[in-house]
């Protein structure tokens, strides 16, 4: 007698790798074990730090939200919806729940027991294949059989993948070597000798991390005759130190690392500086736990002199992004350490570009990146878009000042074409008078575009407009900031003229849901995967993060986690939106790394019915984000 429920199961798991994988029979012999998990909004299907079950998920409909637990907060990871997996690298190494599932919505979810799927990860190579390459985050699918399969060679055996997350905890040295702060430099000087460690923590009387002194301070401290070997340790520690968790993971430090410029994190027991200190992570341990180290990049790009060796260390980020997707680390993560490697390559070729100059900056000034670089979302090699800002100067001494800064311009821009960023085709660029004044002459032009916009100015401000400082006086791009909220504080029309430019953007889909592709020029027949899905949800996050006056926040995953806590009513929404960019920008960075190109226009013919479906999914939430914008904005009136 026919199983018509395992049938129709089987029916859906086919869809999916690595199920796709598996004969006919194969299949319905697994479908036949599953359970059928109707779960209520709310609804835990595991839980954080509790024992691993013997079976691991997918959302056959609904949504199902991880969540990481920290310091009481309950901080959302992902969501999964239909077709995704989740719990089965847990379920394989067999530990504790590093997150919990709960049903974002009234879901139902299918449950694969282990003993039943584990002989295929042993026997089937394409299965094999698969997982090596989808454990390493939330152990689900975003991508299809020809990336994720395709793409890598060789197999792993169930022991053998237990160290394979991108999420894994971090091995960390225990039983830190600790001095308290009335000890002198001479005495810890010795006991980081006799004990060869190249950091001493400070602890209190509790064993509460105070501060921390390393090998480099000792060098620029003492070795220079800046402080004599008596001097108490607590008057040359670094304090705060930065704590953490011993469950903090791979990509939780080197984010930490990067970010302030670290080479020492302290682990404590529930990851604050107020409970006892129980050891200490180094960049050396994360070179170690992660191979290629972003933060040992950081550094190697810091004493670089000369160009060349600028574009070897860009190379080596394509191969660390390369690894990353392979690895599925979340999409935040990726922009965040590709975007602070980015940020010090710029950064190493300014300072490398005034050292040619025949004379220091005559005033002080500011160079800021536009575009998705200013957004921190350049992932791939695309063009480059800066300005440099310089402050006001009398107008007699203007034209010689700007040539000054438009040589200095134009061998940053040359140096960065060198290291492998293009020039910008419409040379939006420092090195263009245009895109290199003073602070005044900026924010006359920021004006004139918001009170007298046309279409140029609409599409300059939504480059302009998410500008990143990266080198100089910080606080000559602060006043541009306050000129742009001044502005669209004191009008709306502004806003909605952007918001008209956000939907006349081309759509993705037909009247029968067929993908719009181009219709001549060079990229005939192809989709336009930024102008017609990227853009929408980038350009309506800058409308509504300027509409509730969210300064500092560039990033369009970020706008849209802020824009979800001043507008809970539409957090869904936000959340949605957020998800599908996830989704596109990694899919836009794939293709480019498969083509060698942008990965802006995609060839339909070479996805796969999971890759289109994936990407339709995606546009659900630009039809209902343009709606937002037109009932917010009043639209229609302006179109």
């Amino acid at each position: 007698m026919k199983n018509t429920i395992a049938e129709r199961i089987q029916d859906f798991l086919k869809q999916f790798p690595p199920f796709n994988y598996l004969k006919k029979e194969e299949l319905l012999s697994i479908s036949a074990h599953i359970r059928v998990l109707y779960v209520e909004k709310g609804q835990y299907i595991f839980q954080q730090d509790n024992r691993c079950h013997d079976e691991f998920y997918i959302v056959r409909e609904g949504a199902i939200g991880l969540y990481r637990n920290f310091e009481s907060n309950q901080n959302l990871v992902d969501i999964c919806d239909s077709g995704d997996l989740f719990g089965l690298r847990i379920m394989i190494i067999k530990k504790n729940y590093r997150m919990s599932a709960i049903a974002d919505e009234e879901s139902i979810v299918y449950a694969i027991p282990a003993k039943v799927f584990e002989p295929f990860i042993e026997e089937n190579k394409e299965v094999n294949k698969f997982l090596l390459s989808s454990f390493a985050a939330h152990a689900r699918n975003d991508y299809t059989e020809t990336e994720k399969g395709h793409r890598i060679d060789n197999t792993i055996s169930i022991e053998a993948a237990k160290d394979l997350s991108g999420l894994r905890t971090v091995s960390y040295r225990k039983k830190p070597i600790t001095c308290s702060p009335e000890d002198t430099i001479r005495d810890i000087a010795k006991k980081m000798t006799k004990k060869r460690v190249s950091c001493m923590i400070i602890v209190d009387d509790n064993n509460y991390p105070l501060g921390i002194i390393t090998d480099e301070d000792l060098r620029v401290k003492v070795a220079t005759g800046i402080f004599p070997i008596t001097t108490l340790v607590s008057q040359i520690m670094i304090t705060p130190v930065f704590t953490y968790s011993k469950k903090v993971t791979v990509a939780e430090a080197q984010i930490a690392l990067i970010k302030n410029n670290l080479s020492h994190l302290c682990i404590t027991k529930d990851g604050t500086r107020n409970s006892k200190l129980i050891g200490i992570l180094s960049d050396h341990d994360l070179l170690v736990s992660f191979g290629n180290n972003p933060s040992v990049l950081i550094k190697e790009t810091k004493r670089v002199k000369k160009l060349q060796k600028l574009r070897y260390i860009r190379k080596q980020v394509e191969k660390l992004l390369k690894s990353y997707l392979e690895q599925d680390i979340p999409t935040p993560h990726i922009i965040n350490i590709i975007s602070e490697i980015n940020d010090a390559l710029i950064t190493r070729v300014i300072k490398l570009a005034l050292k040619e100059m025949s004379s220091p900056p005559p005033v002080a000034f500011c160079f800021i990146v536009l575009g998705s670089q200013g957004r921190r979302e350049q992932l791939l090699m695309t063009d480059q878009d800066n300005a440099l800002i310089f402050e006001d100067v009398p107008e007699e001494d203007y034209e010689s000042i700007q040539r000054y800064f438009l040589e200095l311009s134009g061998i940053i821009t040359k140096g960065l074409h060198t290291i492998g960023y293009e020039y910008c085709p419409a040379e939006m660029m420092a090195s263009n008078p245009r895109w290199c004044m003073t602070v005044s002459k900026w924010e006359s032009q920021f004006r004139e575009w918001m009170t007298t916009p046309d279409e140029e100015g609409t599409l300059l401000s939504s480059i302009f407009f998410d500008f990143q400082y990266v080198y100089g006086e910080v606080t000559l791009a602060d006043k541009l900031s306050d000129v742009v909220f001044d502005g669209v504080n004191k009008s709306n029309r502004f806003l909605g003229l952007l918001g008209v430019s956000a939907l006349q953007k081309p759509s993705p889909l037909g009247f029968f849901k067929q993908f719009l592709v181009e219709q001549n020029g060079e990229h005939k027949d192809t989709f336009d995967i930024k102008t017609r899905a990227m853009m929408v949800l980038i350009d309506a996050a800058r409308i509504l993060s300027l509409y509730h006056n969210l300064k500092g926040v560039n990033n369009t995953l970020l706008r849209y986690a802020k824009l979800g806590e001043v507008e809970p009513e539409n957090a869904a929404l936000f959340e949605s939106c957020a998800k599908a960019f996830r989704v596109l920008i990694k899919f836009r960075t794939r293709q480019g790394l498969l083509h060698h190109d942008s990965g802006r226009f995609i060839k339909l013919n070479t996805l796969s019915k999971n890759d289109k479906l994936k990407l339709k999914r995606c546009f659900r939430p630009i039809r209902d984000i343009q709606e937002v914008l037109k009932v917010r904005f009043q639209l229609k009136s302006l179109m």
